[in-house]
């Protein structure tokens, strides 16, 4: 590796697994210490084990304002500071027709989702602005900058999250703080397989099934994310603001190469010489 983010300090939410796990063992790899943040005790921890001394877990659940701020303290306390903030936590939520939805569903999907990501924001500006520095990134979607990508709730949280970077932003650089988010198209995690195939582990069938819709031709994997979140949380990216970074395979584009692509180049409507 290159030490891209050496001697700085990140959070991450959701930090267990997927691509919360697969930036927290990019971002270590590339000189960082780590607070891995997630509910799921028993594989954060054991990632945090794995990692070694610049690691450590706590237990989060991102709908808990105490529980972000605690995990923020934690990276302070342990390691001196904050330079970069990834909310990431994320489930499907609630799913169905946007007739049958219960409030209770979409309220926890919106609580996990963009309110967890507000916190986040929140809680490490609390450190960063004194010290006029740092990176704070969110986890949106692809269903956050199209439509009918994803179930109602997911959708309107994750175009949440990509109106809430435009907005922390604006505030945030005046203070030397840069707001971002990576928006990811279908990648191989435990909840996508679950959505794709009914089987959190059965993640063969679910890189066939991506892959096979893949304007690429290839299934995305939580590394392919975790290097758009590498390339915004490190000093590469210092003129880079309020943006969301589509990591997607060009799913957004269209998916598809459409036939005035192929064939001989023309103007349509152009007169008829000769």
């Amino acid at each position: 590796m290159t030490d891209r983010l050496k001697d700085k300090v990140a959070v991450i939410t959701g930090a267990a697994s997927g691509i919360g796990a697969g930036a927290a063992r990019l971002f270590h790899a590339e000189g960082a210490m780590v607070v891995l943040a997630d509910m799921q005790e028993g594989p954060g921890a054991a990632i945090a084990r794995d990692l070694g001394a610049r690691a450590r877990f706590i237990r989060t659940d991102v709908t808990s304002e105490a529980d972000i701020a605690a995990a923020v303290d934690l990276a302070v306390s342990a390691f001196g500071g904050l330079d970069i903030m990834v909310n990431n936590a994320g489930i499907v939520g609630a799913v169905g027709s946007i007739r049958e939805t219960a409030r209770e569903d979409w309220d926890r999907t919106l609580a996990v989702l963009l309110t967890g990501a507000f916190m986040g924001i929140k809680h490490a500006a609390r450190v960063m602005v004194p010290r006029r520095r740092g990176s704070i990134l969110s986890v949106a979607s692809t269903a956050g900058v199209m439509g009918g990508l994803g179930p109602h709730a997911y959708t309107a949280a994750k175009h949440g999250v990509v109106g809430l970077t435009k907005s922390a932003s604006s505030e945030l650089a005046q203070h030397g703080v840069r707001v971002n988010a990576v928006a990811p198209g279908n990648t191989v995690t435990a909840m996508t397989a679950f959505v794709v195939t009914g089987d959190a582990a059965d993640h063969e069938a679910t890189r066939a099934r991506i892959a096979a819709g893949s304007p690429l031709g290839i299934a995305g994997t939580p590394e392919d994310p975790a290097y758009g979140l590498l390339y915004l949380a490190s000093d590469e990216a210092r003129y880079v603001t309020g943006h969301t970074l589509l990591v997607d395979a060009g799913q957004t584009t269209g998916g598809t190469i459409p036939a005035f692509h192929n064939g001989p180049a023309s103007v349509i409507g152009a007169p008829a010489v000769g």
